[in-house]
């Protein structure tokens, strides 16, 4: 959210700005610009990270907040640009990082013209990435710059920030206005504003001078607000990073202590974005906001269709007990909170959260399976690549109870990118073979060709009965 206004007024005071040629340093960018980021990133870099390019800088972590959109993601990865997703609010973490670094912060986010920041902070909208050449031209803002041009003692950026109204606190009864100096040629009001803030700013000092001074022009002020103002103006201090370790070591990063039991490796799978913002909420909150997609407001949420599966996941997180998470999703058009409770059943009887990622493999898919609710007969005589999504049709087909239409094409177009996939094989391996469970599926459309191929041995299961799929009748 930032300082309101403060962008605006820093364009209208475009002198403030010093124009550079960027190269050669490390460069944070901030997540919430992240989808401007790698959109532009790839029509200037290809399928290549920037770190490829002769002269241009090395794009060093991006940081995701749980709003941000997977593709993004993705893409980054596939471009291998570090990045890290912030547990918790990502400012004075990514802050703490550049001033250690020393390098600059790519963002749109006022916020970071409060934070003292040695290398200061490049504007998006002035970062010219199509002119990169062995430079990216841009301008830089330096709190140095900011303060001299308006003549306040940079002590009271702080101060300056809260007065004027930040997402930590919002001052509506203060006019600033009032101490535009005279004759200044008035502007937006919300400009005006800041002006008139910055000029009667100059004769203080102290942030503690400056805010006490702000209390005596609101009589009605609280003692509860007082406090609330003198804490706003704390969150601009720079603490350590928690971040170094992070990329220089591969150190988890630390979470809230109220879910210090995690693992670390849950802690590592969060911060590099692995796993969902929505598990931190569950750990925390015991809570999860549903997707909500856009669907007929008359039939159920189409989450119920997964809800069997989140109720496994939410067995594995021992914090949550039986008590379940609450969930907030739509029930018509209204937004409902139902109690979801965990299962803990069958395999998953064996596995420990700690321990997840050494399970034995056998372990994990047979509780696969049985989340699933499909037992490995079925998937005897289905090419190992496809045994997953024939699984998961079985789920969609018993929980979503789907048109007969919709399946029947499901199947064709997995039948028709196996042929495919075997393209430039011989005529026998092109062949599909099915089992004896699929077949009593398929049969059902009464339009597939099916022929039997015998008994076959397979391996673990001894002598099975299975049958080629020929193709679809046209007729059909």
């Amino acid at each position: 959210m930032g300082v309101k206004g403060l962008y605006s007024l820093l364009e209208e005071n475009s002198k403030i700005y010093e124009d550079i040629r960027f190269r050669d340093s490390k460069l944070l960018i901030d997540g919430s610009n992240l989808y401007s980021y790698a959109s532009i990133l790839q029509i200037q870099a290809g399928a290549e990270p920037w770190r490829a390019v002769p002269g241009l800088p090395d794009l060093c972590p991006v940081f995701l907040h749980d709003s941000e959109r997977m593709w993004n993601q993705t893409t980054l990865i596939d471009m291998a640009v570090p990045l890290v997703k912030c547990i918790g609010e990502a400012d004075c973490e990514l802050a703490a990082l550049a001033s250690e670094w020393r390098c600059p912060v790519l963002s749109r986010d006022s916020d970071f013209y409060i934070f003292d920041l040695p290398a200061g902070v490049l504007p998006l909208d002035h970062f010219r990435w199509e002119a990169a050449d062995s430079y990216i031209p841009c301008k830089r803002y330096t709190t140095s710059h900011f303060c001299s041009f308006f003549n306040i003692n940079d002590q009271l950026l702080p101060a300056f920030a809260t007065l004027a109204g930040n997402h930590y606190v919002n001052l509506r009864e203060i006019k600033w206005v009032k101490f535009l100096p005279a004759g200044r040629r008035r502007k937006t009001y919300r400009i005006a504003s800041l002006e008139g803030l910055l000029n009667w700013l100059r004769c203080f000092q102290t942030t503690k001078d400056a805010i006490g001074a702000a209390m005596t022009l609101m009589p009605n002020v609280s003692r509860q607000e007082q406090t609330m103002v003198e804490k706003a103006t704390l969150e601009y201090r720079l603490p350590s990073s928690s971040l170094q370790g992070f990329f220089t070591e591969g150190a988890a990063l630390s979470l809230p202590k109220e879910v210090t039991w995690v693992p670390d490796w849950v802690c590592a799978s969060l911060a590099k974005g692995d796993l969902s913002g929505d598990v931190l909420d569950m750990l925390l909150l015991g809570r999860r906001n549903m997707h909500k997609p856009v669907e007929f407001d008359q039939l159920q949420s189409t989450n119920l269709v997964s809800q069997p599966i989140r109720q496994v996941l939410y067995g594995l997180l021992p914090a949550l007990g039986r008590s379940g998470v609450l969930e907030v999703d739509l029930v018509g058009l209204d937004l409902h909170t139902v109690t979801v409770k965990p299962v803990v059943q069958g395999a998953t009887q064996g596995l420990r959260l700690d321990s997840l990622p050494q399970a034995d493999r056998t372990v994990r898919l047979k509780v696969c399976l049985e989340t699933l609710g499909v037992n490995q007969e079925t998937l005897e005589g289905v090419p190992p690549h496809l045994r997953l999504p024939v699984a998961v049709t079985c789920y969609w087909l018993r929980r979503a109870k789907p048109d007969r239409k919709l399946l029947k094409a499901l199947l064709m177009v997995m039948i028709q990118g196996e042929l495919n996939r075997q393209e430039g094989l011989t005529t026998a391996l092109k062949q599909i073979h099915v089992s004896s469970a699929a077949r009593e599926v398929l049969q059902e459309f009464s339009s597939f060709q099916l022929e039997l191929r015998g008994n076959i041995s397979v391996k673990g299961k001894g002598s099975m009965t299975t049958y080629w799929l020929l193709g679809e009748s046209d007729s059909q």
